[in-house]
């Protein structure tokens, strides 16, 4: 009996052996696979963001994602009924994290990952390894004792620093908690930024990879290098004065943008109030984009530029054209006036654009066709030529392209008010690159803001070139020059605080009615500054913006004359743009009549 029994025994354990070994061998050695093999990404290293002189921006830093093998925190891993709870009373100081929230991580089922904390620095893991060290070998000399981390592990990961804080925040924009862009350029080029994620999958025991059972590996792909358009000195100077000017006015926001006339090259794009996206947990919401390119809005005068362009550029005046400006003009069911109060004035059209005059401009662009529609669908065309209506061609996330409506379609009053630059909404790259267009003798560049790119090989790759259109002559783009010199220049014209000693400035005031986005009614006012200089050679565009001033003027000339002045000063030093030394042409700006 005892045998048999014995005989019986030996049987069963054969058949098992057999089925192990042979039968279902394939089965059980994946499933000893699965649970010895673990598999993880490789972040791919983000590239790196700098201005145009290769001065960083935006870069990525050595990080740990801290991560734990949920198996090794049960009682039958730990011989600790509590061991989830004892884990997460050491890591939720250093982490700074809840204790339920840690341990509910912890106490994940079916899984030997889960993500405790994403992107911590160096120091946070040196914290946890110097803790589990300490455990680990009080855990040796008592056999009573368990190390409650040993499970809790790190990956190498890489985190985003910001090393300038808010400078150009507008332009770069942030990396989410996923590690993509979640902004600004970041965004936009997230895909040459990223790279690509590698892969790598080893044997473990115990929470550390065995060395001799090997792996295999697909290697991450390193992410591209952007470099911009911009000069961080410039950069710096125009968020400085529109930081301080939107403080000053207790305005809402407030923009710059400086650009290269030559090459359509953005040197700043400034907004205030801004962020900082090392921390984002501290920004408010409503500063997180790019109000320059996302805010549509009217432009009041300094949209009179384009239609002098127009104007001139069709031959029905020329800035010697006497126009006489009265103190009132009907015009439909409307009665339109200038900002001021004042007698009939004798001005030629030199003096319209000098003095800002709404009347004289609805008196000029009225000569454009034999008919107000005609003459409405002859501006129009000069608006589009300019940009107007139509996105910058920056490719920028949340751009406005502003709102320009067919001209058969303006009400009676914007036949009228089109003009001089209200009932269009525009953003203020758009309003920029409209100097910038005369500024390089009537020729407009798509504006940019990226140079080029270059690979984890070394290679740099520029930008494609951009779009060129010609919108006006060579010779309407330098009377426009020299007209706009009067704004400046002339003691009756609006813009005096912008002058500029030693340099020929050419600039234009512009204050509109502001239409409150909350309420879709107007309230407040839009101040405005635009010019180039020097005004004759010209190598620089400045456009100030700042949206409902509270305290102080709110006309252009006072609130956005100095801070055209104040960067403009800096972009031409910065540069070396040197004076021209030649004498302004000193159009008349009335006549006697």
């Amino acid at each position: 009996m005892v045998s048999l029994a014995l005989t019986l025994v030996m049987v069963a354990f054969v058949v098992r052996l057999l089925q192990v070994q042979a039968v279902d061998a394939s089965t059980y050695a994946a499933k000893a696979e699965q649970n010895r093999y673990v598999g993880r990404t490789l972040a791919a290293e983000r590239g790196g963001i700098t201005d145009r002189n290769g001065i960083e921006l935006a870069t990525s830093v050595d990080a740990y994602d801290i991560t734990a093998d949920p198996t090794m925190f049960t009682r039958t891993a730990t011989k600790v009924s509590d061991a989830p709870e004892q884990a997460a009373a050491l890591l939720s100081p250093i982490l700074g994290q809840s204790m339920d929230a840690v341990a509910k991580k912890l106490k994940a089922k079916n899984t030997r990952y889960t993500l405790l904390a994403h992107r911590q620095a160096p120091e946070v893991w040196k914290q946890i390894k110097d803790l589990k060290t300490t455990l680990g070998a009080k855990a040796e000399t008592d056999k009573s004792t368990v190390n409650v981390l040993a499970g809790v592990l790190a990956v190498p990961a890489s985190k985003r620093v910001y090393p300038n804080g808010e400078l150009a925040a507008g332009i770069l924009g942030w990396v989410n908690a996923d590690g993509k862009g979640g902004g600004g350029v970041e965004q936009q080029l997230n895909k040459e930024l990223a790279g690509k994620d590698g892969k790598i999958r080893y044997a473990q025991s115990g929470g550390r990879q065995v060395p001799t059972a090997g792996s295999t590996e697909t290697p991450a792909v390193a992410g591209s290098d952007v470099e911009l358009t911009i000069d961080r000195d410039i950069q710096w100077a125009a968020q400085n004065a529109i930081t301080e000017q939107v403080r000053k006015s207790r305005a809402d926001r407030g923009y710059v943008i400086v650009q290269d006339t030559r090459t359509g090259e953005i040197l700043a794009m400034a907004n205030s109030p801004g962020f900082d996206p090392n921390d984002l947990s501290q920004a408010n919401s409503a500063a997180m984009g790019n109000a320059a390119l996302q805010d549509a809005y009217e432009p009041g005068s300094t949209a009179k530029l384009m239609s002098m362009a127009a104007v001139l550029q069709e031959n029905v005046a020329t800035p010697d054209t006497h126009v006489v400006v009265p103190n009132r003009l009907h015009r439909g069911d409307r009665l339109f006036q200038d900002d001021v109060d004042h007698p009939t004035w004798h001005l030629t059209l030199n003096g319209v654009l000098a003095k800002s005059s709404n009347i004289g401009t609805i008196l000029a662009t009225g000569q454009l066709g034999k008919t107000q529609k005609e003459a409405n669908r002859v501006l129009y065309s000069y608006l589009r030529k300019f940009g107007i209506g139509s996105h910058t061609g920056l490719g920028f996330p949340g751009e406005t392209a502003g709102i320009l409506a067919p001209p058969d379609t303006w009400s009676t009053s914007q036949q009228y008010t089109i003009p001089f630059g209200q009932g269009v909404s525009i953003n203020a790259m758009q309003a920029a690159s409209v100097y910038s267009t005369i500024a390089n003798g009537g020729v407009r560049i798509e504006p940019t803001l990226v140079r080029g790119t270059k690979g984890p090989d070394g290679r740099f790759t520029p930008a494609a070139h951009p779009k060129k259109t010609r919108v006006v002559s060579e010779k309407t783009a330098k009377t426009l020059a020299q007209m706009l010199e009067s704004v400046v220049d002339d003691e009756q014209g609006t813009g005096i605080k912008a002058r500029i000693p030693g340099y020929r400035v050419a600039g234009k005031t512009g204050t509109a009615n502001r239409v409150d986005p909350a309420t879709g009614k107007y309230h407040g006012y839009t101040s405005s500054f635009a010019g180039f200089a020097p005004a004759d050679n010209p190598r620089v565009t400045v456009y100030c913006a700042i949206q409902n001033a509270t305290k102080g003027s709110y006309f252009g000339g006072q609130t956005c004359g100095p801070i055209y002045k104040q960067v403009m000063e800096f972009a031409l030093k910065t540069l070396q743009v040197p004076p021209t030394g030649a004498k302004a042409a000193n159009l008349p700006v009335s006549f006697t009549p």
